[in-house]
């Protein structure tokens, strides 16, 4: 018996760094995708960030607009300028939590979804959003990938009519991050 306990312990002091502190990336991939059969628009940035805090399950994910790149210059330009109003409107984020945090285990290797529930805010409009994300645990690292769909016209961005059958009424984003311990 004292020598489980022992092993418990033990266990228990080994894998407490491993939840105990945030996890982080500032080289997440964020891309998004139009998808009509007129157009295909897609963007990436490659400088998304992302925060888990284990100790609450908070999930914050930032993007700056105007780090999306595109195929053509042109539609980067309109993007920023006509659409997204990147200015006035400079980040994309989402704020929430993991809501089924004893599904998901940081102290062992894994795959594992996420629930999400929180805020996502674009174009200066925020929108409760509930989505899943994957969350893989191997070797001590952690990555983490979500997919969703969004729609323009939740957020106010205006579509000109002269191009509204260019661009999808649903557009899917997908964000996928390695993270790493965050220094305290």
């Amino acid at each position: 018996m004292i020598r489980s306990a022992f092993v418990a312990l033990l266990a228990f002091l080994l894998l407490q760094p491993l939840t105990a502190q945030k996890w982080y990336t500032k080289d997440a991939l964020v891309k998004f995708l139009s998808d009509t059969p007129l157009e295909k628009i897609d963007a990436t940035s490659h400088n998304g960030t992302i925060v888990l805090d284990p100790s609450t399950w908070r999930v914050e994910c930032k993007v700056l607009i105007k780090n999306f790149l595109f195929e053509k210059a042109l539609m980067q330009e309109h993007f920023n300028e006509n659409y997204m109003e990147s200015t006035k409107y400079p980040n994309a984020t989402f704020k929430g939590r993991v809501t089924n945090p004893g599904e998901v285990r940081l102290d062992r290797d894994g795959d594992y979804t996420a629930k999400l529930n929180g805020t996502l805010t674009i174009h200066g409009v925020d929108k409760a959003m509930n989505t899943t994300g994957k969350i893989v645990v191997k070797d001590g690292t952690i990555s983490v990938s979500s997919s969703f769909a969004v729609a323009p016209a939740d957020f106010g961005i205006p579509i000109p009519s002269v191009v509204s059958d260019k661009i999808a009424k649903s557009v899917r984003v997908t964000v996928n991050g390695a993270l790493k311990p965050l220094a305290q």
